[in-house]
């Protein structure tokens, strides 16, 4: 059964730093697409970043960009997402996906798998 389990989330205070896993499990992690993404109370899902395990590039949100930065390790079928010089503003539940049918247009894809969510709270 696919599951995808997120970690490293907590609270800090703004221009604090912390990293998000996402480890995968269930389904092929090489070639496909991988993503992050937040909900903050009363505001829409919002897609942060995608990778494709394949070596593909990468996407951010321009929320994020220049902050966020995502990565991956095939080797442990694991996603990361370091976050630095945080904002209250990124304070959401954040979800990693996976689009297991292809490596490409990662930024654009519909994810079908989903972790349960870990939550980021940033304090000013």
């Amino acid at each position: 059964q696919e599951q995808l389990v997120e970690s490293g989330g907590g609270s800090v205070q703004a221009g604090g730093s912390l990293r998000l896993s996402c480890a995968a499990s269930g389904f092929t992690y090489s070639g496909v697409c991988m993503g992050w993404f937040r909900r903050a109370p009363g505001k829409e899902r919002e897609r942060l970043a995608t990778i494709s395990t394949g070596g593909g590039t990468s996407y951010y949100a321009d929320s994020v960009k220049g902050r966020f930065t995502i990565s991956q390790d095939n080797a442990k079928s694991t996603l990361y997402l370091q976050m630095n010089s945080l904002k209250p503003e990124d304070t959401a539940m954040y979800y990693c996906a996976a689009s297991p049918n292809s490596d490409t247009y990662c930024y654009r894809r519909a994810y079908l798998y989903w972790g349960q969510g870990t939550q980021v709270t940033v304090s000013s």
